[in-house]
């Protein structure tokens, strides 16, 4: 397939996970591809791989809390493939602690790079796409954006933020011709939740609660991107797409549930 053949597309946190595998679908799908990752060692090897398939692709080191960090990615983007189609706002970053026990620092380094970095790479990214008659935006949110969980305050509050990020965006960008969309993942078996699925007895606990009974891999949620950052979602925009197994609709409909009653 070649849905994005001649498209330029930036993912940010690229280095791995669900960017890795985001920046990996685009390639095989014809995109050249602008890969933005924070940790320049991991970087370098995701892009060193990528570009073994004979695919277009550029690495970037750079942290997207830093305006001019985004904005060098983004000119990066115009300067080696022509201008700049594709958005996904990826790179994120976790924390788990009591709400009690956040410090001021950890609290604004998440949500400067959830939040805030977000917030710089669509603004960025919007400017060059609305001089070039439009584009699509897939951002990174999280399933925690309206469904909880404990010791993840600052995590919580960033992804909520994302979601009315993009909704506002959409409507903001919709006149450019430019689509805002979110993905919102469970639990995805990267770095960021490896202390979950990773973990033998907190993996067995945690998936009893998915309806699917497993977590999801990058490529699920790449799926996911490429779809939303397509034509065939051409009439699609502030929406939030929920790839999470099943978990956030409460207990699968078992006959445990209701005593083996049948309808």
């Amino acid at each position: 397939m070649s849905r994005f053949s001649g498209k330029v597309v930036l993912v940010t946190g690229a280095g791995q996970g669900i960017g890795r595998a985001a920046a990996e679908r685009f390639l095989a799908e014809g995109a050249k591809v602008c890969a933005l990752d924070w940790e320049a060692a991991r970087l370098e090897e995701t892009v060193r791989a990528l570009a073994a398939g004979g695919g277009a692709v550029e690495g970037i080191t750079g942290d997207i809390s830093r305006r001019q960090d985004v904005r060098r990615a983004v000119e990066r983007c115009v300067e080696r493939f022509g201008g700049l189609n594709v958005l996904v706002a990826n790179a994120g970053l976790t924390a788990v602690q009591p709400l009690l026990d956040i410090d001021d620092a950890s609290w604004r380094r998440v949500l400067d790079v959830n939040l805030t970095g977000t917030f710089l790479c669509i603004q960025e990214a919007a400017r060059v796409m609305a001089r070039s008659g439009g584009g699509a935006v897939v951002a990174t949110a999280s399933t925690n954006a309206f469904w909880v969980e404990a010791n993840l305050a600052a995590y919580n509050a960033s992804k909520g933020g994302v979601v009315a990020l993009v909704r506002t965006a959409a409507l903001d960008l919709a006149s450019y011709g430019i689509r805002v969309n979110a993905v919102e993942p469970g639990v995805v078996r990267t770095r960021l939740a490896a202390f979950v699925t990773e973990d033998p007895e907190a993996a067995a606990d945690y998936l009893k609660r998915i309806p699917l009974n497993r977590f999801a891999e990058p490529a699920d949620v790449a799926d996911a991107v490429l779809f939303l950052a397509s034509k065939e979602a051409a009439y699609i925009t502030g929406q939030t797409l929920v790839l999470d197994g099943g978990l956030t609709l409460g207990l699968p409909a078992t006959s445990a549930v209701f005593g083996g009653a049948k309808a």
